[in-house]
């Protein structure tokens, strides 16, 4: 039985970076930091300014390589700065983004390669023997696969030694030309249905799958993700003061479409993290004062439960959200007296990536 919602918004068609960065040339900020590593953050971020120009040089990069409209680029990697570069940049030249398990063996990497008809793979380097073995077995030439990491932010662009790939500095046109680097103006309803991401879920039975998401989807969702927020009488003042922490996959579709784009058209500060650790993510909480925890079932019971919680100030957070799958009531209230009564009530969202 369908439940129709109380609220209505528009949703426009739109190519996914116009919706978030305005235009190719439009002016943002310099200053804004929209991403940061959680370990380095005063060194190591982005503005929303380098955030676009990062994304146009690979946009610009990947249709000098040859690049063809629909085609795909497969990031095997962990959370890094780049990450989000690598997605924007990916569907602004018009390819189809898709990311895998960075936990994968090499059959299982070759599979996703193989099912999504891939022509590129971006491999962390840390994942490289994985990730050869997979193409071999894929039979991706070498030529197209890349060492990933974020070791160009420092001037790197060299692969690692002994490595038979290119690394992806290859992949960057240079910043005249990213500047100059237009994507396509998906505004119809024919248009904006083009796929941007072939993102994989294991579904019910058998291998994953791979699901096609659309611009119009992604927009439709991260809008009605952001409506709720603006609800509230005290929104903006919230909005000034947000700071999240990704440490769920960006692989998958939640963090993809949570810290990507609806960070960067909240305007919210997101601080990576390469994976999950749980008093890493309580430092880090403390450090930067995270005010929205955005979580699954297994953190939550952690919070619930592990000693560590009482030794850090998590007294910045204003909100906590737990997706992915179902959360008893029973554990969500343990969670929420960890805070002043009344003052955290765990919601719970829902949805596949179907």
């Amino acid at each position: 039985m369908p439940y129709k919602s109380r609220w209505t918004i528009d949703i426009p068609d739109t190519h996914l970076a116009s919706l978030l960065l305005k235009s190719p040339t439009a002016a943002l900020s310099q200053t804004h930091k929209c991403y940061l590593e959680a370990a380095r953050p005063e060194t190591h971020y982005l503005t929303t300014h380098d955030f676009r120009l990062w994304s146009q040089r690979l946009a610009a990069g990947l249709r000098k390589a040859g690049l063809q409209p629909g085609d795909r680029v497969l990031l095997f990697s962990g959370n890094d700065l780049f990450f989000p570069v690598v997605f924007m940049g990916t569907i602004m030249a018009g390819g189809i983004f898709t990311g895998a398990n960075p936990t994968f063996v090499a059959r299982e990497l070759a599979y996703q390669l193989q099912d999504s008809s891939a022509t590129y793979l971006l491999c962390a380097t840390a994942s490289l023997e994985t990730g050869l073995e997979a193409a071999k077995q894929a039979n991706l030439p070498l030529s197209r696969v890349f060492a990933f990491d974020n070791a160009i932010y420092d001037g790197h662009t060299s692969p690692p030694p002994n490595c038979p790939c290119p690394y992806w500095s290859d992949l960057l046109a240079s910043p005249e030309e990213g500047a100059a680097f237009t994507w396509d103006i998906l505004d119809t309803p024919s248009l904006s249905s083009r796929t941007l991401a072939l993102n994989y879920s294991s579904g019910t039975t058998g291998r994953p799958k791979g699901v096609e998401i659309s611009h119009k989807n992604y927009v439709a969702n991260m809008l009605q993700y952001c409506h709720l927020p603006t609800l509230r009488p005290d929104y903006e003042a919230r909005l000034t003061r947000a700071r999240w922490l990704c440490f769920l996959p960006m692989y998958h579709a939640m963090a993809q479409n949570i810290f990507i784009a609806a960070a960067l058209y909240r305007a919210t500060p997101v601080y990576i993290m390469p994976k999950f650790d749980f008093v890493r993510m309580l430092e880090y909480t403390q450090r930067f004062r995270i005010t929205d925890y955005i979580l699954v079932p297994p953190v939550v019971v952690a919070l619930a439960k592990h000693p560590a919680v009482k030794d850090f100030d998590l007294s910045s957070v204003e909100s906590v959200g737990s997706g992915a799958a179902p959360l008893g009531r029973e554990v969500c209230e343990v969670v929420e007296g960890l805070w002043p009564a009344g003052r955290i009530n765990v919601k719970q969202g829902w949805g596949m990536t179907e």
